[in-house]
């Protein structure tokens, strides 16, 4: 009966805002990079949508990228600032459970990407003249779907084991939200099979992926290595320095969060690194894209002038 009890009671979040003076300065930083992270990543959408010169595979890819964005970071911050301004810190079970669910669905779906976004970059360095081929509007829907599937595949076998484990500690979660490591550290019992399972998610989820960017930028540094031209390797890596950027900042602090011993852990750098990917990510994502990126700025410019002759014209009727 204890265990059933601890099932249908409510979790209280400690959050990110600590009762001290700067809290309220947290709340503003975090809410400023929530509107901007959304603003950016819809704007990503946009612009790759109306610019025809964007509509290429790895354009389409990124917007992609920008909708998951937006879908994880939407699963965790609303709820820290309600929160925060409700003076209330709860969460329902359910809601736990559904938070925790659609966050590592997301987060799946976009460590798949972008381990396979690095498949793209290796065909437009490698076999460019292919490109059209191996990269056709088929492959493209197949990468998305095989994303999409993994982050599937991952909620659906940890949210039932984790959120069936008995949770007979304190339900004081040391954190902003429902992650899997702090859930661990609540439930009581044999975690034996949780702690399986989350290995081979882990896995699948982040080694695999990151498998196939080390392979694909492996044969990358080859090629180029092989270039003549200086204009030709100089173009090599801009085309790939965005994506790696990417790569580095979220594989690196999920990495930390889901591979390293419990042991390790503390809840600061659990709060610390969680932040970094799930908060700090969304908002560099775009802006890594489109600062270093000569077509999407192109294609800011071109929307604009379209806008401004627009507007001419209405005037000038």
């Amino acid at each position: 009966m204890d265990g059933n009890r601890s099932f249908s009671s409510d979790f209280t979040l400690v959050g990110l805002f600590p009762n001290t003076r700067v809290s309220g300065l947290l709340f503003a930083v975090i809410s400023i990079i929530f509107f901007v992270a959304m603003t950016a990543n819809g704007v990503m959408i946009f612009l790759i949508h109306v610019d025809p010169q964007l509509h290429t595979p790895m354009y389409f890819l990124l917007s992609h990228l920008s909708l998951i964005d937006m879908l994880y970071i939407s699963t965790t911050v609303p709820k820290t600032l309600v929160d925060y301004l409700r003076g209330q810190r709860t969460i329902s079970f359910t809601a736990c459970t559904a938070q925790y669910f659609l966050y590592m669905g997301f987060v799946g779906a976009e460590f798949f990407l972008l381990g396979l976004m690095a498949y793209d970059r290796y065909v437009a360095i490698c076999s460019p003249l292919r490109y059209p081929v191996l990269m056709s509007r088929r492959v493209c829907w197949l990468i998305l779907g095989s994303s999409w599937s993994g982050g599937a595949l991952d909620s659906f076998l940890l949210t039932p084991i984790t959120m069936r484990l008995p949770f007979c500690a304190s339900h004081k979660i040391n954190h902003f939200f429902c992650e899997a490591p702090t859930m661990l550290r609540l439930a009581c019992g044999d975690k034996a099979a949780y702690e399986t399972v989350m290995y081979v998610c882990c896995v699948m989820m982040l080694l695999v992926p990151f498998s196939v960017v080390v392979a694909s930028y492996a044969q990358i540094l080859l090629t180029v290595q092989q270039m003549r031209s200086a204009e030709g390797k100089r173009k090599a890596f801009a085309t790939c320095s965005s994506h790696m950027m990417v790569v580095t900042l979220f594989y690196g602090a999920a990495l930390y969060t889901y591979m390293l011993p419990q042991a390790y852990h503390t809840p600061l750098k659990d709060k610390v690194f969680s932040a970094f990917y799930t908060i700090l990510t969304p908002l560099l994502n775009p802006l890594i894209y489109s600062l270093r990126n000569r077509d999407v700025m192109g294609a800011w410019r071109r929307v604009r002038a379209r806008r401004r002759g627009a507007c001419a014209v209405v005037k000038g009727g």
